[in-house]
């Protein structure tokens, strides 16, 4: 009697199965487009770039973010809103302004970079040495440029998968660091940009302990020209900047409360501060909108899903110190923790959707992928590596991450520039972006699968 009960039992499991798979294909589908219409989004990065606008952690601007970022999740209907607070180091911008001075004087268009030391008050001036790639620089033994002001001219490719960024990012992150090894009064490097415009681009820097500043992509072309010329040039810097070690920062989250799993939990974000220049629309404001726009619209099925969706605004991703802060707040959690995203690079369409190493094969997976097919997004089989650098110390841990890649072709023509800003934001793209995110969270939160056993041993 017993194993006809478990048989019939399985008879009933198998039959309900294709049901249940069928079920949510279908709810995936249409929260997918429901998703290409849905204002939240749009709304939420018009009303943080038009309220907050920059947001450099450290200043009072963050700090009214923290303010509108709990008001947002509120007013949308979010769950267990909470403010985290941590400590971190804020560097900040003050009067800056570059020129050659000799043999041929013009002004020159720069951003010192996060992480600059100031000139000494007054400024200072010194003959350039012009390098046209950073592995010129490299080469230099030490001492050889002291009293000298460094720069490296190094142009970066535009590609769709960002790929020109990463391989010419130490130019920038560590060309102070090599200037000053050699003797160097300070550093100047061309933008890591795509763009032709007069804008220079920032961005963070390891402290050098000597002045260092990106130019813009025009200017470094125009000392390219001078230096052919084969005559000594001076140029003057004036750069003013000062340091926090103890700033306050903040990671905000607000909840859909899975229905009957509330314990575990899929944790994804976009970083809520940016850089000055612009009003972090692309960078990240548009990552922020489109998670928040997300999870609002899975909210408003009939039922929620089955697990928790927990959205969270990192307060300090260009500076650093919210991912590492939250992977140490919710380490004893990290178990329950079922999956992690971050949206880190603008708002251009998603093409390919890379998932944990040997999911691409599981049920909902399959669904998943199916359901984004229409939008024109592959489902690779390869496994994801990265996610974004506040979900990072979580992946560390162990929790399971996906990288959905966007078309960054145009993105670094506007990162870290004055041209950040709303209106570079296309909004159907912005939508493609949550629904492509909405199908992938409601898929996980709404099944059962386990990305963790499709781990290797060795890395779980």
């Amino acid at each position: 009697m017993k194993s006809l009960l478990i048989a019939a039992a399985s008879v009933t499991l198998l039959t309900a199965l294709p049901a249940q798979a069928a079920d949510l294909a279908a709810t995936a589908a249409g929260l997918r487009d429901k998703a290409l219409s849905d204002p939240t989004a749009w709304d939420v990065l018009e009303s943080l770039t038009t309220e907050v606008g920059a947001r450099p952690v450290g200043s009072p601007a963050m700090a009214r973010a923290k303010d509108w970022s709990v008001e947002t999740f509120k007013r949308l209907g979010f769950a267990n809103v909470k403010v985290e607070s941590f400590e971190t180091g804020a560097w900040s911008r003050g009067p800056e302004s570059a020129s050659v001075i000799s043999p041929y004087p013009q002004a020159l268009h720069i951003l010192g970079l996060g992480g600059s030391s100031p000139t000494p008050k007054g400024g200072l001036e010194a003959e350039i040495v012009v390098f046209s790639t950073y592995a010129d620089l490299l080469a230099q033994p030490v001492g050889s440029l002291k009293g000298k002001i460094a720069v490296v001219t190094q142009k970066m490719t535009r590609t769709q998968d960002g790929s020109g960024y990463g391989a010419i990012n130490a130019q920038r992150t560590s060309g102070p660091l090599e200037a000053a090894k050699r003797g160097a009064a300070a550093y100047l490097t061309r933008s890591l940009s795509t763009d032709d415009t007069r804008l220079p681009h920032t961005g963070g820097a390891a402290p050098a302990g000597i002045p260092a500043a990106a130019l813009s992509t025009v200017d470094a072309e125009l000392l390219d020209h001078m230096a052919a010329r084969g005559k000594p040039i001076k140029v003057r810097l004036d750069m003013q900047s000062s340091f926090n070690p103890k700033a306050q920062a903040w990671n905000i989250s607000g909840e859909i409360v899975g229905r009957e799993k509330p314990d575990e939990v899929l944790v994804i974000g976009g970083h809520l501060d940016s850089w000055d220049p612009g009003t972090g629309a692309v960078d990240d404001g548009a990552g922020v909108a489109i998670m928040t726009g997300a999870a609002k619209v899975i909210a408003s099925l009939p039922q929620a899903p089955r697990r928790t969706i927990r959205v969270v605004m990192f307060g300090s991703e260009e500076q650093g110190g919210s991912g590492g802060a939250y992977a140490t707040a919710h380490k004893d959690e990290i178990t329950n923790i079922v999956f992690v995203g971050e949206s880190d690079e603008g708002a251009g369409v998603i093409w390919k959707v890379d998932l944990p190493k040997g999911s691409r094969a599981a049920p909902a997976m399959q669904t998943f992928a199916n359901v984004v097919a229409p939008l024109k997004v592959a489902v690779t089989g390869d496994p994801s590596r990265f996610g974004g650098s506040d979900v990072a110390g979580m992946v560390r841990l162990g929790a399971p991450v996906a990288d959905l890649h966007q078309d960054a072709s145009r993105y670094f023509d506007l990162h870290h520039s004055a041209d950040d800003t709303l209106d570079k934001v296309d909004p159907k793209e912005l939508a493609q972006n949550v629904a492509v995110w909405t199908a992938l969270l409601y898929t996980v939160a709404d099944s059962d699968i386990d990305f963790r056993k499709f781990l290797a041993p060795e890395a779980k």
